[in-house]
């Protein structure tokens, strides 16, 4: 799925999912003109509240009516309550990942499939309520997470199968494009 998309057309569920193959990792080098986040340029000790205020965003948009938030715009392009599904999903990999690069020696991330997991999870027929709650649960888990790193752990490493290699810090900075720009994606609003 396009991550520089808008939402709300085609009801989810009717098209296959477009796999997302682009390497993301360009945003810690550059700000994103899509969203406008410049996410090198991200205070680390400042990723556990943006979370937070990301999360809130989420709830707003969930808050709406169900049917409107499960419309895709156009076939390829993910609905409202898919690209929430998939930020849900993402605060919840990121602090197990995050878990793995603080508590062993450079490892290496075992794979997801982000587009695999849409569909086998039915992202676009969840509650969205329920989805509120899970998303908001997951941002708050992650931020105290990133709340709790200090000193030398910001500059541990870890691996994602494709060679991409982070830091905690860079880690965090690249997590948090991934939500904002998906906020950007269904409510048009830049940082």
């Amino acid at each position: 799925m396009t991550t520089s998309e808008q939402s709300s057309g085609a009801t989810a569920g009717d098209d296959a999912i477009v796999p997302d193959t682009k390497d993301w990792t360009w945003v810690l080098e550059r700000p994103c003109a899509d969203c406008g986040l410049d996410a090198g340029a991200v205070v680390r000790e400042d990723v556990a509240g943006m979370i937070r205020a990301n999360a809130a965003g989420w709830v707003r948009v969930l808050a709406g009516e169900p049917e409107a938030l499960r419309r895709r715009p156009r076939p390829e392009v993910w609905s409202d309550l898919e690209y929430a599904c998939h930020v849900r999903d993402v605060f919840r990999l990121f602090h197990v990942r995050l878990n793995l690069i603080l508590e062993e020696d450079d490892p290496l991330f075992p794979n997801w499939d982000q587009d695999e997991t849409a569909v086998a999870e039915r992202y676009g027929e969840q509650r969205p309520a329920v989805v509120a709650g899970e998303l908001e649960e997951a941002a708050q888990v992650l931020a105290a997470a990133f709340a709790g790193v200090s000193g030398a752990q910001w500059g541990r490493t870890g691996n994602r199968s494709d060679g991409a290699r982070f830091t905690v810090e860079s880690f965090a900075r690249y997590l948090i494009h991934d939500p904002v720009h998906h906020l950007y994606d269904v409510t048009g609003e830049r940082v």
